[in-house]
């Protein structure tokens, strides 16, 4: 149970606090709600299109749906002009149109089952869920916009989040991104990756008739031979994947085109440069003459650019989210951590951000993908204690302090 005395700095939040110190079951029948439309990456209208719909009748001022991105997003006035806070929640999920969304419950455990039902239908349900108490409350100290935004996961390479802000960017002084897992975590370092497709292009022909004829998937097996040998550093963390890897017409064609697609990370923006470098030396090897001589080219192209930002772990944002854990009684210290989110953007902006989490979960992109209900109570609280500490620190005027 949620005490809510600790509010007393906030009396305008206990009543809306009370509001989940009942079970979660409204909240989870919303989260299920959008679940249950699927959203792939790209394709989140349907979703997006119904969360227009909840914002239309909450009160929301300015409210915009962008048929280009699927964006959707609103203004609740504040009681003064100024930056205002951005809190937003993807809405798009890593699984495919035809997925079967099926939810389970094990209520003995305490969990929902279902793709994508903590990422991110609950951070989606969670910004729902804020803005329908926002009625309860006064004024916050400065306007709120409540976004729901799309492509955030894969190659949808952060889209929704870069147009929100394109935006928004004049208007905002702090944003704070939610994620349905990982109540507790506090976000505050964003990652940055770039991603690359490399394609090659050779001659080909018949596996009898041409056997010696250069193949694009030979070169390319050689060549990602070649990247799995690079040695990355363990501090700062950084590394490199090939997740996909596509080629060839048949099993007795030699292979005219393949490809693969390459993932870069590292927790410092220095040592990514490094690694892409050595990215760019391996494919400069199979741009030789005698490469070319055999009629193979060898391209890349960037599918993914997320860039990094940080705030230290004592700025207000920070310090805030971990206030507001121990005004909910979360029994642990906060999970400061580094990951790539939307709040990348803001981020690598110089906008003061950070990503949180709403409950606790598990398998996150996989089928068997589940939250618990136990947390939300507190989560909710915490968001709602975290948007108003944020709000009134943006209210005071102060300075920020982003890298």
């Amino acid at each position: 149970m949620i005490e809510t005395e600790k509010f007393a700095e906030y009396p305008a939040l206990t009543e809306a606090a009370r509001r989940w110190s009942k079970p979660a079951a409204d909240l989870v029948a919303l989260c299920v709600a959008i679940q249950q439309i699927p959203a792939p990456t790209g394709e989140e209208a349907a979703r997006a299109a119904w969360v227009a719909e909840r914002m239309r009748k909450s009160g929301l001022q300015e409210m915009v749906y962008d048929p280009v991105t699927d964006n959707v997003y609103g203004r609740w006035p504040g009681a003064q002009s100024g930056p205002a806070l951005l809190i937003s929640a993807h809405t798009d999920t890593v699984f495919g149109i035809d997925t079967d969304l099926s939810v389970r419950y094990e209520p003995h455990k305490n969990r929902v089952y279902g793709p994508g039902i903590g990422d991110n239908s609950m951070g989606v349900a969670a910004l729902l869920e804020l803005l329908a108490v926002m009625p309860l409350l006064p004024p916050p100290p400065v306007d709120i916009w409540f976004a729901a935004n799309s492509q955030e996961e894969g190659l949808g390479d952060l889209r929704g989040m870069r147009a929100l802000v394109d935006a928004l960017e004049d208007r905002i002084g702090a944003s704070v991104v939610l994620e349905g897992m990982g109540f507790g975590r506090v976000v505050h370092r964003a990652l940055g990756s770039r991603r690359y497709r490399i394609s090659v292009t050779a001659t080909g022909g018949h596996s009898w008739s041409d056997f010696g004829a250069s193949s694009a998937l030979h070169v390319l097996a050689q060549l990602a031979a070649d990247l799995t040998r690079i040695r990355s550093p363990e501090t700062p963390r950084t590394t490199f994947n090939i997740g996909r890897m596509e080629g060839g017409t048949s099993v007795n064609t030699i292979a005219q085109h393949a490809w693969l697609e390459l993932d870069l990370r590292s927790e410092e923006p220095e040592t990514l440069a490094w690694i892409i470098d050595q990215v760019m030396e391996i494919v400069a090897r199979y741009r030789r003459p005698m490469w070319q001589h055999r009629g193979v080219t060898v391209e890349t192209e960037v599918i993914g650019d997320r860039p990094p930002g940080s705030i230290p772990a004592d700025h207000p944002l920070v310090v805030a989210s971990e206030h507001a854990l121990k005004a909910v009684g979360y029994a642990h210290d906060a999970d400061l951590r580094i990951s790539s989110t939307d709040a990348n953007i803001p981020l690598s902006r110089g906008i003061p951000a950070i990503c949180v989490g709403i409950t606790d979960g598990s398998n996150a992109h996989r089928l068997q993908e589940w939250i618990s209900t136990e947390p939300l109570q507190r989560g909710m609280s915490h968001l709602l204690l975290l948007s108003w500490q944020v709000a009134e620190w943006l209210a005071t005027g102060e300075s920020s302090s982003v890298s």
